[in-house]
């Protein structure tokens, strides 16, 4: 059959995995060649400036084209002027994920007041600063006074009492910019002012994890002697643009910033996307950047974010929270009639316990059964729908016995622990009115009396008006071990990725006033600004500033950790390089470190490029330093199993085949002042390359000064570029949030009569090319293609070839699913003829050469029809 390759015009959309990022159609950014050619570099017939980017440290500007020329037609445009160097695809961001634990309620009384939270942590007990050693720094008086750190988020609610309470010279929060204002969502054009204030909460917890002040609940930011400055990026909701991020990366810069969160970012992997090449620039101009790894743990390996990905940049993993705090509301409850005593539960959802003056009822007396409420409740249960029913937890799912006892008639359901402490949980059970959980101790008290024939009686109020406390119990599965969403690296350069990281699972921190005060999130967004907090303490010590030695002291001194999977079974060996980084931070450690190593990690890249590397180790001490060396290996992580696309976390192969590692030194004595290269060979493990294992390990520095550092190592078995990159290619609908495949691969789509202009108001459905990329590409080129069939009529009869979309090297596509969507229109503003057509995708290899044929993968899509009405 013969085929005729068309071109596709307009490119609407990438989405890659959990964190979507988004080609903006038409429109770019542009980097000048020097700043006096401002005014004539964009005089270009068609191309409408958006956005100023006019730093020190960046020239350009933000372009949208008036017309629907393919992304690569529009970027040669664009080069073409000679005062223009470099132009990048303008994309969308995500806005921040974290997971929430629990927000504060809102209550009448205000969460500020003595009655509604009393929780000390005295003498810095809080648990995520003991992880980090913050807690030592901080008993020494140092608390980060100095330093300016610049928060890049969704702005911070500064009317907080534990954040300053006001705005400006003088306050906590001495300065920012909001640079898309209260509606922006990331799809419409920005309304900038100068007053950050926070409307979605995530920027707000942020900065508490920094520098919140004494407050009602006793604890502080880990540095709280700051200085912090405010740029807002998102709206109250929805996306943001890169332009808008690297204006927001610039202008921290500019205005003094030592050190820069950012607790954002999307799926990239590539060193050159342009959120990377900025923030590069910025580390080099000697401010620290610190970026969230990204929460697509599940994903597998080689989900490395933008910007955590730039040069420099200390990227951010995270770890559980030793302690869950918990928020308990008071409640009330009396035996057999006598004196009123109170209790505190965990309130759950759903969580309507206003007014209950219910008896309890328990299926067993026996407090040490581990499936309790598991099975249906027997025949000669009694009606519950007049009863709080309490059952033991354990075995089975929360669900499983909500669901029990609502077959039988109850609303209400509590239950008590089965270990120390109380969690929050939450059920979907149709006429279940209210759950919640009180302690083990508590419940098998209850159980005592019930089973002496006692009555208790449960007496509740309102759970949002009531009296609360914040708890922490410990969190003895996973504490202290890898957050089971933290994302993997390496980069599809072959980069370590993460750094190292700090506690992100379980943070208490602020939250807007307006929306609780309080919460508790999960997430690397969380574990960033722990590190930037850390950056400015150990700068204290220090001080110094430097990215560079700041990163590698820190990297130097990490504990790393065993690998333990999210149900908590712990495995013999340390956590992958890929997922850990050197380890989590322990900031005194660092602070006084007289021993500096060159470098924060030892890339090896893949097998087919693998080059020997070195290291320097330096003494600043007053003292002679003698260093023993070793290695020790942490598990290799195999990124594939018996298919192409890479396997999920849980569910990746790890294993204990480790490299074997030749160092040139492996005792160096180094005088005061003095320092020693020590050179590095790798031979990687003997397993299966195919399923392109990535291994590394640490190599052990410890001196005779009594200090014990290591350097993270890694590398990949195998050849990067043989890997098939390109899965599938399948027709979708525009209007379908899920992509989702058409219903029998092939549909009809219906256009309104050539007046499709502005794609943003298209109510139509779209045909989408939905492609399923095993691995990251540097190169995609999208075309379209006849079927035959075609309608005669008013419409284009040549339409040329098939090209690379964007077409730049600059536009590195992630892993995942990536959607272009196409309204049928051509370059030259004609429209195809009704018709069957099926989409195209070729996608280049990692390191593969674009004019060689056999380095790209070829996928076609089912057919799809278009029609006119």
């Amino acid at each position: 059959m013969f085929w005729k390759s068309y071109l596709l015009s307009l490119l609407l959309g990438v989405v890659a995995g959990s964190q979507p990022l988004q080609v903006v159609p038409r429109a770019f950014i542009v980097e000048y060649e020097d700043a006096s050619q401002l005014t004539s570099a964009l005089d270009i017939p068609g191309v409408k400036k958006t956005m100023d980017l006019d730093f020190e440290l960046f020239k350009g500007a933000t372009v949208e084209f008036d017309n629907i020329k393919p992304a690569g037609e529009h970027i040669a445009q664009l080069l073409a002027s000679p005062a223009i160097k470099n132009v990048w695809p303008k994309k969308r961001i995500p806005a921040p994920d974290p997971f929430i634990d629990w927000v504060a309620p809102r209550a009448p009384a205000g969460l500020e007041s003595d009655q509604m939270f009393k929780r000390s942590y005295s003498n810095d007990t809080f648990s995520p600063h003991i992880m980090t050693q913050v807690d030592k720094l901080r008993a020494k008086g140092i608390t980060g006074k100095g330093v300016k750190i610049a928060i890049i988020d969704t702005g911070i609610d500064y009317t907080h009492p534990a954040l300053g309470g006001c705005f400006g010279p003088g306050c906590l929060v001495v300065g920012g910019h909001d640079f898309v204002g209260d509606k922006y969502n990331g799809t419409n054009y920005p309304v900038p002012d100068n007053d950050p204030m926070d409307c979605a909460g995530h920027g707000t917890h942020v900065a508490g994890i920094v520098a919140a002040q004494p407050n009602k609940l006793g604890f502080t930011g880990a540095a709280p002697g700051v200085k912090l400055a405010s740029y807002r990026v998102f709206g109250c909701s929805g996306f943001t643009e890169n332009d808008v991020l690297i204006a927001a990366f610039l202008r921290a810069q500019q205005e003094g910033a030592n050190i820069i969160s950012a607790s954002l970012g999307a799926a990239s992997g590539w060193s050159e996307e342009v959120g990377n090449v900025v923030v590069a620039r910025i580390v080099a101009r000697g401010v620290s950047f610190i970026a969230s790894a990204g929460n697509s743990g599940d994903q597998g390996l080689f989900v490395e974010s933008t910007p955590a990905g730039g040069k420099g940049v200390a990227a951010i993993a995270s770890y559980d929270n030793t302690q869950t705090p918990v928020l308990s509301v008071r409640g009330y409850y009396t035996v057999s009639g006598g004196s009123k005593q109170s209790f505190e539960y965990a309130n759950g959802s759903p969580d309507n316990w206003t007014d209950v003056n219910l008896p309890i009822w328990t299926p067993s007396f026996d407090t040490n059964q581990t499936d309790q409420g598991c099975d249906p409740f027997p025949d000669n249960t009694p009606d519950l729908s007049n009863k709080v029913v309490l059952i033991r937890r354990g075995t089975c799912a929360w669900q499983t016995k909500a669901e029990n006892a609502v077959a039988r008639g109850a609303k209400y359901v509590m239950l008590y622990n089965n270990v120390p402490g109380k969690i929050l949980i939450a059920v979907d059970v149709q006429n279940l009115t209210a759950i919640g959980l009180v302690t083990g101790t508590l419940g098998a008290t209850w159980v005592r009396d019930l089973a002496a024939g006692k009555v208790v009686t449960l007496d509740m109020g309102n759970p949002y008006t009531s009296p609360m406390s914040v708890e922490e119990n410990p969190n003895n599965l996973t504490g202290g071990f890898l957050s089971y969403y933290t994302s993997w690296g390496p980069s599809f350069e072959a980069n370590i990725s993460p750094t190292f990281g700090t506690p992100g699972g379980s943070i208490l921190s602020t939250w807007p006033v307006a929306l609780g005060s309080y919460a508790v999130l999960s997430g690397t967004s969380m574990a960033a600004p722990l590190t930037a907090a850390i950056y400015a303490l150990v700068s204290n010590v220090r001080k110094s500033t430097d990215p560079s030695e700041l990163r590698n002291v820190l990297a130097a001194t990490a504990k790393p950790v065993l690998q333990a999977d999210p149900d908590g079974t712990i495995s013999p060996f340390l956590a992958p390089i890929a997922q850990q980084g050197a380890g989590i931070a322990q900031a005194f450690d660092a602070a006084y470190a007289n021993t500096v190593l060159s470098d924060s990690n030892l890339a090896f890249n893949d097998t087919v490029r693998l080059t020997d590397k070195s290291f320097t180790i330096s003494n600043t001490g007053h003292e002679a330093v003698t260093y023993e060396l070793d290695v020790i290996g942490a598990a290799t992580a195999y990124t594939f199993s018996d298919s192409k696309k890479p396997d999920p976390f849980p569910g990746l192969k790890l294993d204990n085949s480790f490299a074997t590692v030749h160092l040139s030194e492996y005792k160096v004595t180094i005088p005061a002042g003095g320092k020693s290269k020590v050179a590095v060979k790798v031979t990687p493990p003997s397993v299966d390359a195919a399923r392109l294992p990535v291994y590394g390990g640490y190599i052990q520095i410890n001196g005779t000064n009594g200090e014990k550092l290591s350097l993270p190592y890694q590398g990949i078995l195998g050849d990067l570029n043989a890997h098939t990159v390109l899965n599938m290619t399948y027709v979708s609908r525009s209007s379908d949030p899920d992509n989702a495949p058409v219903s029998g691969g092939n549909s009809t789509f219906l256009f309104p009569q050539f007046n499709i202009t502005d794609i943003k108001n298209i109510k139509d459905d779209l045909p989408v090319a939905a492609i399923d990329m095993y691995f990251g590409s540097p190169l995609l080129k999208v075309e379209i293609l006849s079927t035959g069939n075609l309608t005669s009529g008013n419409y284009t009869a040549n339409l040329g070839q098939g090209i690379e979309l964007p077409g730049s090297s600059s536009d590195e596509s992630p892993r995942g699913l990536v959607t272009y969507t196409w309204n049928g229109q051509l370059a030259d503003k004609t429209w195809v003829a009704p018709g069957s057509y099926r989409f195209r995708v070729s996608a280049l290899h990692i390191f593969g050469n674009a004019s060689d044929a056999k380095q790209w993968d070829v996928a076609e899509s089912p057919s799809f029809t278009i029609n006119y009405r």
